[in-house]
């Protein structure tokens, strides 16, 4: 696991290479590298996080064998062994290294840009062409690694973090997207390949960009989980647990693979308590393990984790966290995430990621089970709202507890209170996260607009049904612009690895395909999932209801973090930012302090947009 940045520009020199490369520093201090071409105006820089073959030997940029094609590259790809003996097999060739690195270079000399759909893991990879004068950047399938490119008047930068290329340009080279602003508002995240700013995209995942000497981009798909779906789906219980069951573990024991110490996140939950599960099964000592815990009782799962933790024989760590702890880490929020970013989860992600690196420097996570087996409430709330007879009676039930309802109630009848069939996913997604409707975002803001709409409906070979869709609609866009963003920022500042091998992608194409009436069964969510765990696990440590990895945030923005209220929400501040109306705002706090507690996740990301406003990084 690493950083790379690179740009195209005649105009830079070594001098802002380094900058960019110095500005990530965090995800690789191991080594660092650069290439630079004075004559063309590339510059390519790696930041190395040493996990295969830690020797000097593996360091990047990495130079193919012919000299041609020079690659810097951030990720592990987990097959690269398989890889090299085909190489072998093919080309005669043989390894001077142990690592994936040299694999994926000449897997790419031989095989060309096809390469990479050979490859099972998660990167970025950026490989110039000295001949051809061309640079290609491969993101994976799931987009579990990022990367960052601005592109403006024909100059080209590319980052595993947008601060690096913030440390390259003047403020009055970007611009907000106050598009993007309304999408924070609704969603939490930048969704799509956008960001807050106009100048900066993702690269897609599953894609691979091309861009020549000109200035000229083309984007290419690779991977794209629409074309996975089959027409029919996979019903037969005993069938599709024996199968999960054996992707399952050919996943966790793929991503076991290190030179370094690794473990597992361990929350207590379905998802973490599998992969620690098959890893515990398959390792030869006991695994380390990791877990978060709460002061409060109601947000702590970290008894759970200890259960399991005994259970499986694992070496376990946890920490419990508190208010203080919280308070210590907020303020970071912001210069780790580059823009707005509303999962409060971050902290406690976070303070995990470092207690982990004390031990570690890898941990595989059960991140992606919940899109895949219909664990999120949201999925439910898709079906509900599905049935005729409350498409009928839905208007008059939100009108009578707007009314007499309490405020969980309330928080319910703003779910059912969808605009239109076409947006009832994110409306659905918004709610649940406790954010603002796209009404409410209309009446918020100063000027209003639109903002862009994800695509919510897609072309594929059989019809979703609504939990169903629900789910893909989370797994395309919130899994990848949050949760996976979240990991990845949280543990690279620790300068950890995080690994998910619920997101390998053979396992993706089969589960995608798993009918849903094994996926939720008589009220119960994660069905066929559980039947696996429960191969491992007894079952009765998983009576209890699901939780999540979350913070009591509601308590804590009504005391030791009320401050933020106080710092960010304050009439000077929104005022000058005019972004959103005062007026709207004040009463928006107003209600949460009076007890109105279902609002503070619309308070926290509008902390976090103006903490983002006042800075100054800001764009006017």
């Amino acid at each position: 696991m690493c950083g790379i940045a690179g740009f195209i520009n005649k105009s830079w020199s070594e001098k802002e290479l380094r900058r960019m490369n110095n500005a990530i520093a965090h995800r690789g201090p191991d080594a660092e590298g650069i290439y630079y071409d004075k004559s063309v105006g590339i510059g390519l820089a790696h930041r190395r996080l040493s996990i295969l073959d830690v020797t000097a030997s593996a360091n990047q940029p990495f130079y193919s064998r012919c000299g041609r094609f020079i690659m810097v590259y951030n990720g592990e790809v987990y097959n690269f062994k398989e890889l090299e003996l085909e190489l072998e097999e093919g080309a005669g060739f043989k390894a001077t290294t142990n690592s994936d690195t040299e694999i994926i270079l000449e897997a790419f000399t031989l095989w060309g840009t096809q390469f990479v759909e050979k490859l099972n893991g998660m990167f970025a990879i950026a490989i110039w062409d000295t001949i051809d004068r061309k640079l290609n950047i491969y993101r994976d399938r799931i987009g579990i690694k990022p990367i960052y490119y601005y592109i403006k008047d024909g100059v080209f930068a590319f980052c595993s973090e947008m601060k690096g290329i913030f440390s390259i340009l003047n403020s009055e080279e970007l611009t907000i997207n106050y598009a993007s602003i309304t999408d924070v508002l609704h969603y939490g995240y930048t969704p799509s390949n956008a960001t807050i700013y106009n100048e900066i995209k993702k690269v897609p995942a599953g894609c691979v960009l091309n861009i020549d000497l000109s200035g000229k981009i083309e984007l290419l798909s690779f991977w794209d989980i629409n074309n996975a779906i089959e027409p029919s789906t996979k019903l037969n219980e005993l069938i599709v647990k024996k199968e999960l069951k054996e992707l399952l573990i050919q996943s966790v024991k793929s991503q076991l693979v290190s030179d370094v110490p690794l473990g597992c996140f361990l929350s207590g939950g379905i998802d973490s308590s599998l992969v620690t599960s098959i890893a515990q099964s398959v390792a030869d000592q006991p695994v380390k393990t990791f877990t978060i815990g709460f002061k409060e009782s109601a947000s702590d799962e970290s008894k759970y984790a200890k259960q399991i933790s005994e259970y499986l024989g694992t070496n376990h760590t946890e920490f419990i966290l508190s208010e203080k702890d919280a308070i210590d880490q907020v303020e970071k929020l912001l210069s780790i995430y580059d823009e707005p970013f509303g999962d409060s989860s971050a902290i406690p992600t976070l303070l995990v990621s470092q207690i982990a690196k004390k031990e570690v420097t890898v941990v595989l996570s059960g991140d992606g089970g919940d899109e895949q087996f219909l664990g999120y409430g949201m999925h439910l709330w898709s079906k509900r709202l599905d049935s005729p007879i409350f498409k009928k009676l839905r208007k008059p039930i939100i009108s009578a507890i707007q009314l007499f309802g309490n405020d969980r109630l309330k928080r319910g009848s703003m779910v059912m209170d969808y605009p239109n069939e076409q947006t009832k996913r994110s409306h659905i997604f918004s709610q649940e996260q406790y954010l603002f409707s796209q009404k409410e975002i209309q009446e918020l803001l100063v000027v209003p607009n639109k903002g862009s709409q994800l695509q919510e409906n897609w072309e594929l070979a059989r019809k979703l049904k609504p939990m169903e869709a629900q789910a893909f609609f989370d797994f395309k866009y919130y899994l990848k612009e949050d949760l996976l963003v979240k990991v990845d920022r949280a543990s690279m500042h620790h300068s950890l690895e995080v690994r998910v091998p619920l997101l390998d992608h053979n396992l993706l194409e089969y589960t995608v395909n798993i009918d849903e009436s094994l996926k939720y069964r008589n009220g119960e969510s994660k069905y066929i999932l559980k039947e696996v765990l429960y191969d491992y696990l007894p079952k009765e440590l998983f009576n209890r209801p699901k939780k999540g990895f979350s913070i009591p945030l509601a308590k804590w923005l009504k005391s030791d973090l009320s401050y933020l209220i106080d710092n960010y929400l304050k009439e000077e501040i929104v005022v000058k930012s005019n972004i959103v109306k005062w007026n709207e705002v004040s009463e928006l706090v107003k209600r949460f302090r009076n007890g109105e507690n279902h609002l503070y996740n619309r308070i926290w990301i509008l902390i976090q947009l103006h903490h983002f406003l006042s800075q100054e990084r800001q764009i006017s």
